[in-house]
């Protein structure tokens, strides 16, 4: 039991240290901001304030639920390029199987391109300004 303790100790000190020297330093920041922050209070001090700009309106405006389909399709297409690199790197150990899978692969990834498009998941603009430039 001693030797495998010790095992453990000489493989992994290194980490141990890290974690703790990581865990001390963002203590250490935390207590000197605290103790040399400034404290001033103010009208200013609690306005949100963003790239100079003050808000107008208000923060809890609604977006259009299109907004965040748009931007989980972005994630999902995204990560298949990821995965699609990972086949890159490696094709001339995947020989023939491999390109077929990545084949079939693609495929899939252009049918669900397409269904997104034709059930409109893609479309942003309002359904009366569609074809505004005509006529």
């Amino acid at each position: 039991m001693s030797d495998t303790v010790n095992e453990l100790l000489v493989n992994y000190w290194a980490t141990g240290f890290f974690v703790i020297a990581a865990l001390g330093l963002c203590a250490f920041m935390a207590g000197v901001s605290s103790l040399l922050g400034g404290r001033s209070h103010g009208v200013s001090k609690t306005i949100p304030f963003e790239s100079g700009i003050v808000g107008v309106g208000d923060a809890r405006q609604r977006f259009s639920v299109k907004f965040y389909l748009v931007a989980m399709l972005f994630v999902i297409f995204d990560i298949e390029a990821v995965f699609l690199f990972a086949w890159a790197v490696v094709i001339p150990e995947a020989g023939w199987s491999g390109f077929w899978g990545a084949a079939v692969f693609i495929l899939i990834l252009l049918a669900g391109l397409l269904y997104d498009s034709r059930s409109g998941a893609l479309e942003w603009a309002p359904e009366g300004s569609q074809g505004h430039g005509e006529g």
